[in-house]
């Protein structure tokens, strides 16, 4: 398996290119599984998971070329409506292709999610949906088994009113609304900018998505059997965004954010300010410095807009550094402190208290070798070794590949001591 190994560093200076945004390409590319025309998909990021799902539409059954930035699919061979574990385990987004299967094709057969190590995250909202839009659900052996009304007939119509917003779960039901009979309510929905994205293309395809980036949603189901093929460029990914901004704040830096959106992400903003981050739009970049000493700022993470579970293990990371003492409260997963045994292994000082970290700032961190149990506990050992005394390697990064374009090169453009070991143990 492949290592990060960085050493301490000056602070990062200059500009860095904002890939475009995983996690809503990611339900995009499922959504051509509702057209049969050939889609263009454009501002790609170059990702582990990216490729994951091409394999995925091509065991169902679509001709998929990636050659980031762009991704086209459209129509080939026959389709094969079941999207097995060998696949899904490697990544939770993958249970996407559930809502628009049954919708186009009347039936659906997909493994139960895998993913990230962050907690229980079920699916029970998404079947809830299908079963209220008249699919039939079995659970048989570790897949869903769904059927459309009278063994494979079009969805219909219905208000879904979920018991907590789900991102995922928002996503599906939409795809799946698309091609219902008649209106879909979706309440309590998530409300974050790729739902949003989700809806854009839909409308492009020929749906008729209403309140995309509110908690209520209300869907039009296209009249034919299938939506138009669609040409559609990503936003900008905020959770990238937002890991460099933290980057350049812990080390002191001066970062030119090309392709950042501010609006994505206006909680975290809030919070860097506090801590003594200067941030400002320049046109359609953002830029990132800090020259004063790092304040302690307390943060509660919560569904958009407030503050991301996405960006939790980085800003503590940050807090770190603080001079003083602060509380992060993890509300979304309730295993997403698993980063923090291993900043401890370099010199941090941070008490668990179930659902909470109390984080007491040191002087300095100390680099040492750690190892990466999620994407974006990944993406924090990487910039507490950018600030850490010494060298420090980060291992298994396959977990930071599924979600961060080519890190150690842009982190290297900025300044960064960092590279690659290809082949490191793990």
């Amino acid at each position: 398996m492949d290592a990060i190994r960085i050493r301490c560093g000056p602070p990062l200076c200059g500009r860095v290119r904002i890939s475009g945004a995983k996690n809503a390409a990611l339900p995009i590319l499922c959504a051509t599984l509702l057209s049969d025309g050939p889609s263009r998909l454009r501002n790609v990021p170059a990702l582990r998971d990216i490729e994951t799902t091409a394999a995925l539409l091509r065991f169902l059954g679509r001709t998929v070329t990636v050659e980031t930035p762009e991704v086209n699919v459209a129509a080939g061979s026959d389709v094969r409506p079941e999207a097995p574990y060998e696949l899904v385990k490697q990544m939770r987004a993958s249970v996407l292709v559930l809502g628009p299967l049954v919708a186009r094709f009347g039936r659906a057969k997909v493994s139960l999610p895998g993913g990230c190590a962050i907690g229980t995250r079920p699916i029970d909202q998404h079947l809830k949906g299908l079963e209220a839009m008249g699919c039939t659900i079995q659970l048989d052996r570790g897949y869903v088994l769904a059927e459309g009304p009278a063994g494979g007939g079009r969805l219909r119509g219905a208000e879904v009113c979920f018991d907590l917003p789900t991102v995922t779960g928002t996503e599906n039901l939409m795809m799946a609304a698309s091609l219902a009979k008649g209106r879909t309510t979706l309440v309590n929905c998530a409300r974050e900018p790729e739902v949003e994205e989700l809806a854009r293309v839909l409308n492009k395809m020929g749906a008729e998505v209403n309140g995309a980036g509110t908690d209520v949603i209300h869907v039009v189901g296209a009249e034919r059997g299938e939506l138009a093929p669609f040409d559609h460029a990503i936003i900008p990914d905020r959770i990238e965004a937002g890991t460099y901004m933290v980057a350049a704040a812990a080390t002191g830096g001066d970062v030119l954010l090309e392709s950042a959106r501010l609006e994505d992400l206006e909680a975290l903003v809030s919070k860097l300010r506090q801590a003594g981050a200067e941030i400002a739009a320049e046109g359609e970049n953002v830029r990132v410095r800090r020259t004063a000493p790092l304040r302690p700022v307390n943060a509660t993470t919560a569904p958009h807009p407030g503050f991301p579970t996405d960006m939790q293990a980085q800003f503590m990371v940050l807090m770190c550094l603080a001079q003083g003492e602060s509380v992060i409260s993890e509300t979304i997963f309730e295993n997403r402190f698993m980063h923090v045994p291993e900043l401890h292994r370099m010199g941090a000082r941070i008490a668990l208290r179930g659902h909470t970290a109390i984080v007491h700032g040191v002087p300095r961190l100390r680099g040492a070798s750690v190892m990466a149990t999620d994407l974006r506990a990944s993406a924090s050992l990487v910039i507490a070794g950018l600030v850490a005394e010494g060298e420090t390697e980060v291992r298994r990064v396959y977990h930071l590949d599924r979600g961060y374009e080519r890190i150690e090169a842009k982190l290297g453009a900025l300044g960064a001591n960092i590279e690659r070991v290809k082949g490191a143990d793990a």
